[in-house]
């Protein structure tokens, strides 16, 4: 499909985001609320969102000493990027560089419970949190051994849509903005 800013799919609005580096992420509309003159959105990737772990040592002096992180260098994704997108072609998924994140077209294989992945999040405000992801494959590059997963919880972002159309991510910084953000939640979660 191309990036045109609106479209419709399965009854679904769908919607374009751009990120700084001009990459665009197509997202459903899952939800929409006016406030104050302004349109926000509750969106869901059109795509599978994909992560990519590896091992990093924790202890420079213990090198068996590591923790599985996310990788989010821009350089080490174009390094690896490549051969993350002939891995999964052989699952036929087509690995993309979206805005925002990695996403990859095509049928996700059944989840079955020994491929999933438990992951610890160690987030500054919110404390310590499980991501659950569907394993996909592995692969060696660099070196180094890496695993191809997808979010099994669907990955929900809150666009701002302007008066010509265009969406922006959005980022609530006032206490009453925030207030949108859960009433757009609230009502996904009813539906």
């Amino acid at each position: 499909m191309s990036p045109s800013q609106f479209g419709q799919y399965d009854d679904k609005e769908i919607v374009i985001i751009n990120d700084e580096q001009g990459k665009f992420l197509e997202c459903y509309v899952e939800n929409e609320i006016n406030y104050q003159g302004n349109k926000y959105l509750l969106l869901m990737p059109v795509d599978n969102t994909i992560v990519i772990l590896t091992d990093d040592v924790v202890d420079e002096d213990d090198p068996d000493y590591t923790e599985t992180v996310i990788v989010e260098d821009d350089d080490e994704i174009d390094a690896i990027f490549d051969d993350a997108k002939a891995v999964l072609g052989e699952l036929n998924l087509s690995l993309k560089r979206s805005g925002i994140s990695l996403t990859a077209s095509g049928d996700l294989p059944p989840e079955e419970d020994d491929n999933i992945i438990r992951l610890e999040l160690d987030d500054e405000e919110e404390g310590l949190e499980v991501e659950e992801l569907q394993f996909l494959a592995s692969f060696y590059s660099l070196e180094q051994k890496y695993d191809i997963c997808t979010p099994l919880a669907p990955i929900l972002l809150i666009g701002e849509q302007t008066s010509s159309g265009k969406v922006s991510l959005f980022n609530p910084d006032k206490a009453e903005l925030q207030a949108i953000v859960g009433e757009l939640l609230l009502d996904f979660n009813d539906d």
